[in-house]
């Protein structure tokens, strides 16, 4: 009899702490909201979070976690113990913005105005990292009320410049693990999510091993000769050589790669030559990105974008170069670890809103904790279901239905605390 009261006891005082976590998640859903709207208002780009990094320290210190500023320039680190020992996991969310000019009416629409790398340009929250920093804060505010349910210890990682760092500069995951975020205490396991606005309110998306590809960035310098644009013969011209590496470039998508393995891109994103109407300029600059799921493609993509550069550019008179710099590797979610927390988005979300997806040619650098530590990363919805007009990631008009975010706080809390207490 003794034992039937000490087991029903037992099972009133987990049901009563579920309880008490679900509740904490609903009240905090006025707070999510209204940090996110700060940080959509009040957007930095990469390297430049200063602000933003200020106001998540004092949320995370109010909270009487033990914090750390100042790592990878601009991150910060919040470290919540347990009541009871146990194993260290890791929640990453991303903070910067990106250089995109807004083109909504939200009455908290961002009106930042900043020069990007020479061009007059807005910045804009235009890929949901707002909503990821004010998930986690969500996050680590509710898991702080149940520290008696936690049994070993929460690292909170609020990461700057996943868009990159500017140029010459070091930032993002890469500085973060160079400077020891998962160190002091060890990390024994990462999760990371991201919003996505064409993915209905409500719905998790996930998949083992590869979900996101590795990203490389490419600059093509042409080396042509100047002259007069009324006499073309008399020199090179390194916007027609440009035009036709372009057209080169697709060819090895559509006609080289082995599509039915992974898909690949290669996209040229911007194009700088010339100063004047009447002049055939000396060179001419290409800056793209390449995006792979599958390291023998990797390998052939770069070395054919090598050699059709050079051969092209030789072939009407001119050369041509390719400077390469890896972004990220492939976002590699742990299958092992994967399996193990499915349950508990599922729990989150319901069963049949947690839905399998195709691996994306975006890219993360949440990639590189998974290098070190099994890592998971996963999507929730952040499109008005039955929306058939999604504001795409990265654009001016990119928008997301806040009503979305509250899955997020409960999926991360939920894995945390059973991925602890398992």
């Amino acid at each position: 009899m003794k034992a039937i009261i000490a087991f029903l006891l037992l099972t009133l005082s987990i049901s009563y702490a579920q309880n008490s976590v679900e509740q904490d998640i609903i009240d905090i859903e006025d707070k999510l909201i209204e940090w996110r709207r700060h940080f959509h208002q009040n957007p930095e780009l990469s390297n430049q979070e200063f602000k933003t990094a200020k106001k998540i320290a004092e949320h995370l210190e109010s909270l009487g976690l033990d914090v750390e500023t100042g790592i990878a320039i601009t991150g910060v680190v919040g470290l919540l113990k347990g009541d009871l020992p146990g194993k260290v996991v890791a929640l990453r969310a991303d903070i910067d913005a990106l250089p995109v000019t807004e083109r909504n009416e939200l009455p908290f629409k961002s009106e930042v105005k900043t020069t990007f790398l020479g061009t007059d340009t807005g910045v804009m929250h235009a890929c949901g990292h707002d909503t990821h920093t004010a998930i986690l804060m969500s996050v680590a505010e509710v898991l702080s009320k149940h520290k008696d349910q936690i049994r070993g210890t929460v690292k909170f990682i609020f990461q700057p410049a996943e868009e990159g760092p500017p140029p010459g500069e070091e930032g993002g995951a890469k500085l973060m693990i160079k400077e020891g975020v998962l160190e002091n205490p060890k990390v024994d396991a990462i999760f990371g999510l991201h919003i996505n606005a064409q993915t209905p309110v409500g719905i998790i998306k996930y998949k083992t091993e590869g979900i996101m590809a590795a990203v490389e960035r490419f600059v093509v310098k042409v080396q042509g000769k100047q002259t007069h644009g009324s006499q073309p013969w008399s020199g090179v011209d390194p916007i027609y050589i440009s035009a036709k590496i372009v057209d080169g470039f697709q060819s090895i998508i559509s006609r080289e790669s082995y599509l039915i393995d992974a898909p690949a891109v290669i996209t040229v994103g911007k194009i700088s030559a010339g100063t004047r109407f009447n002049i055939i300029p000396e060179s001419a600059e290409m800056i793209g990105t390449v995006r792979t799921l599958d390291p023998g493609m990797r390998t052939l993509i770069m070395k054919r974008m090598n050699e059709m550069a050079a051969d092209i550019a030789k072939a009407y008179g001119g050369t041509a170069t390719i400077e390469w710099q890896n972004n990220t590797v492939v976002t590699f979610n742990d299958v092992d670890l994967t399996n193990q927390v499915l349950p508990s988005l599922q729990k989150a979300a319901g069963k049949e809103n947690v839905q399998l997806m195709k691996a994306t040619t975006g890219g993360e650098d949440f990639s590189y904790f998974q290098e070190l530590v099994p890592g998971v990363y996963f999507f929730i919805g952040g499109m008005t279901p039955g929306n058939e007009e999604p504001f795409p990631h990265h654009t001016p008009d990119f928008k997301i239905d806040e009503s979305g975010m509250l899955l997020g706080v409960k999926a991360l809390t939920q894995l945390t605390l059973d991925y602890l207490n398992n």
